[in-house]
């Protein structure tokens, strides 16, 4: 399921039409449909409005992994957070967050063994 029919599935979901579930988060229905028909992609901006307004989780929007609905407080805070970053002015930690949303699946899982590694090694050292 691409980003255009996970957003379809949760309008549906939440038994919204296109022009209700536009309105809140500032899209105009036509948009939402060409969202949901793979014309176009959600912009940040509108990703974010649709995880805080839904309590969607923000991985499964973006790449379909986990659970639709995030109860987690956790993962609010951190969307808060990260959202406190990207409108702050420090472009190095801006640049990072976008650095690391712009990487593929691939290079996800290459950064996560590299991590692991790291981590491995480190423990051996102590």
């Amino acid at each position: 399921m691409n980003e255009g029919e996970r957003l379809k599935y949760l309008r549906k979901t939440l038994k919204m039409t296109q022009k209700d579930f536009g309105e809140k988060i500032g899209l105009k229905a036509n948009t939402v449909s060409d969202i949901e028909n793979g014309k176009y992609n959600l912009k940040e901006a509108s990703i974010r409005l649709t995880c805080s307004e839904f309590k969607i989780d923000y991985i499964w929007l973006t790449t379909g992994e986990g659970e639709m609905f995030s109860n987690d407080k956790d993962d609010e805070d951190c969307l808060r957070k990260i959202e406190y970053i990207m409108t702050g002015e420090n472009n190095f930690h801006k640049n990072l967050f976008k650095t690391f949303a712009s990487l593929s699946e691939d290079e996800l899982e290459t950064l996560e063994k590299i991590i692991d590694r790291f981590l491995e090694i480190k423990k051996e050292s102590e």
